[in-house]
């Protein structure tokens, strides 16, 4: 193997892995050729592998330095990046490789994403299986794509050639945190059927904007105001002064983010005067009640016009789902003090020309939670004659109390660094819950080195944890 920008980095045999995996595109959905890799890779080593249809990889290695009649060990990792660029960046990260930088402390990649996520999860597993050296049970390494479009290969993977019970996900960005269980999750989307008729009056244009926003999973507890559910207030605070039909009307992007912003376009007899009353009690309220310092709620006219809008009738039913429908937190975990549960995020609305839809990401680290969750949007749903759908569904990752494996990580902490790791859970999404549903009793715990800005150009990987986490991963396989 050739260094060039990462050469004299420690552990050497792991940043050498990482610089050709970062020579190689392998963003979400553009997998072939990092795929192909890893089976050469195989091939080269003389080790039993697996490629699927789907480009998920399997590699397999016999135990070490006596340890070879010990419990097999999985690891596991994806191999899709998130392909995030700054517009002067000339890289075309559907055909060229990654350019590399490092600064002593940190590696990072000029212009784009680094793919540390999950790139080093790659690199790890290749240095292990490399080196027969190291003392290691069995490994039987997982190698997953496209997790950060939906976690699609996890999904799609067979894992019945598989023996082993205790499960390593290297797919976390803090050193000495030890992730022990996540949120399921699904995307939820209520499908209001509706008319359009031909409607004559003033018209205003209302806009909910500059909400903090944030991740519907990890900032969900945050209690940060949702634009959509802001929407739906002002225009039932409208609604109970004079009838309105509603021309327009969407908000937010994504289903997993918190929508900072929400339009309207709606015909009506009341007075603009009594609307930016309206709207200016409401933007208070928000200020008094959330910590939103720069949220405004505007409403602006726009003349007199004959659009083609709602009836009053569908424009009421529509607000009435918007008010019925819940958001955010809906329970507290009981395992963990300060976890969140159970949440859901009205984070996309929408209104077309035949329907309303409202999406929504809901998650749970209880399924039978999260199912109960869903029961109840279904069961609005149909009480408003909407349709439902759902997609991008995955079980949580349900806590356990008994942990050997954590256990084993815990103490390899505390030997190496002389001091306590974080345990704790999260309330967004890993592939440990679609693995634990895969295989029966199975031990897992997720980790990883210290990387900062994910998903952005300006990702970093921290050279000096890559290494410390390189060591504790040996001693507890050692341990093991």
């Amino acid at each position: 193997m050739k260094t060039q920008k990462l050469k004299g980095l420690e552990p050497a045999a792991v940043f050498s892995y990482f610089e050709e995996i970062c020579s190689i595109p392998h963003g979400s959905g553009n997998t072939k050729q990092i795929s192909d890799y890893l089976v050469n890779f195989a091939k080269a080593e003389g080790l039993s592998y697996k490629q699927d249809a789907l480009n998920n990889v399997i590699l397999c290695a016999d135990g070490t330095c006596g340890l070879e009649n010990h419990e097999p060990v999985i690891l596991q990792g994806h191999m899709d990046m998130v392909c995030e660029q700054d517009a002067d960046s000339p890289i075309d990260m559907e055909k060229e490789g990654l350019n590399l930088q490092q600064d002593g402390s940190f590696v990072f990649a000029k212009g784009t994403t680094l793919g540390g996520d999950d790139g080093i999860a790659v690199a790890y597993a290749l240095a292990l299986l490399a080196d027969r050296t190291i003392p290691h049970p069995p490994l039987e390494v997982i190698i997953t794509v496209d997790e950060e479009t939906g976690m699609e290969g996890a999904m799609g993977i067979d894992l019945s050639m598989l023996k082993g019970k205790k499960f390593i996900n290297l797919d976390s960005e803090d050193e000495g945190v030890f992730t022990v269980s996540c949120a399921g999750g699904a995307k939820s989307t209520l499908h209001l059927p509706l008319e359009r008729v031909s409607a004559n009056g003033q018209s205003y244009a209302l806009s909910v904007a500059h909400l903090i926003g944030g991740h519907s999973g990890v900032e969900i507890h945050k209690s940060r105001v949702n634009a959509n559910k802001v929407m739906g207030e002002l225009l039932k605070r409208i609604e109970a002064i004079s009838p309105l039909s509603i021309a327009e009307l969407a908000g937010g992007a994504k289903d997993n983010a918190i929508p900072r912003s929400a339009e309207a376009l709606i015909l009506t007899d009341a007075k603009i005067e009594s609307l930016r009353q309206i709207a200016a009690s409401l933007e208070k309220e928000i200020h008094e009640t959330f910590d939103e310092p720069q949220a405004e709620i505007l409403v602006t006219a726009k003349g007199d016009c004959t659009a083609s809008a709602l009836s009053e009738a569908d424009s009421h039913k529509l607000i009435a789902l918007l008010q019925e429908v819940p958001n955010g937190v809906q329970r507290w975990s009981e395992d963990i003090e300060g976890l969140v549960e159970t949440s859901l995020n009205l984070g996309i609305l929408e209104l077309s020309e035949q329907e309303a839809a409202l999406t929504f990401a809901v998650r749970s680290s209880v399924n039978q939670n999260k199912d109960a969750l869903i029961g109840k949007l279904q069961q609005i749903a149909k009480t408003y004659g909407a349709a439902y759908t759902e997609r991008g569904t995955y079980p949580a990752w349900e806590y356990k109390k008994d942990s050997p494996l954590r256990d084993a990580f815990v103490a390899a902490f505390e030997k190496l660094y002389h001091k306590a790791p974080k345990v704790e859970a999260i309330h967004a999404g890993l592939e440990c819950g679609l693995f634990g549903e895969k295989i029966k009793d199975l031990d897992c715990i997720s980790l990883g080195p210290q990387m900062h800005d994910i998903h952005t150009s300006r990702e970093k990987l921290d050279i000096a944890s890559t290494e410390r986490t390189w060591k504790l991963l040996l001693e507890v396989l050692k341990a093991l």
